[in-house]
């Protein structure tokens, strides 16, 4: 596997959104921003920051809308930040994650898993990256994205069996003063045949049809 090293003695760890909100809980006076997250900022969040303008969404909290690579935000101005399925879509994530490191010593990282990636329509166009949590290094492993499966889910539809098998569809990691990562520059799989969606309903009913046969 050809690896780029990333950053080096990071604190990366696997987490959950429900112990995070506790901590977040219980941290009220902490300056919390959610970057990236549409219509969707956490209620913990003291400022909230996007490519769209949604300002007039945000009505009464603050709002910042993001205009360059380079985040308009001081050094260390959080406490704690939350990006929620952002990196996937950044061309150049190694500036982004580096923004991040710059204007906060922690937060929150949610990415999806590669099967959560394979399964839903819209992720074909607009994710770049694919993410995995190496748990003997403690560090994500990131890879251009490779389409394997046809999918065969819309957004919502991935969010109703998120609900019921989130560890399967959300990777989600907690970081302290450095995201620790790595670049698998080889797509892996390259060779993996893609699984169509209608081959493997014919393969079930085809397996059904036996079943009922042999009764």
């Amino acid at each position: 596997m050809n690896i780029i090293q990333g950053s080096i003695f990071n604190l990366l760890k696997r987490t959950s959104l429900n112990l995070v909100n506790q901590r977040l809980q219980k941290n009220s006076n902490w300056k919390v921003l959610d970057i990236g997250c549409g219509y969707t900022a956490s209620k913990h969040a003291s400022v909230i920051a996007d490519v769209q303008d949604l300002s007039n969404f945000y009505k009464g909290r603050k709002f910042v809308k993001i205009n360059e690579e380079k985040l308009p935000f001081n050094d260390n101005e959080f406490d704690f930040i939350i990006a929620s399925h952002v990196i996937e879509h950044v061309e150049n994530f190694e500036f982004f994650i580096k923004e991040l490191e710059r204007i906060s010593k922690k937060g929150y990282i949610e990415l999806p898993t590669r099967l959560a990636d394979n399964l839903i329509f819209e992720n074909k166009n607009d994710h770049i990256w694919w993410f995995l949590y190496d748990d003997n290094s403690n560090q994500l492993i990131a890879s251009k994205r490779n389409q394997l499966l046809d999918p065969f889910m819309t957004v919502s539809t991935g969010k109703l069996f998120e609900k019921i098998f989130r560890e399967s569809f959300v990777l989600e990691v907690e970081w302290e003063d450095k995201i620790n990562y790595v670049i698998d520059s080889k797509i892996k799989n390259e060779n993996f045949k893609k699984v169509s969606f209608l081959h493997i309903i014919k393969k079930y009913f085809s397996k059904k049809i036996r079943t009922l046969l042999r009764k």
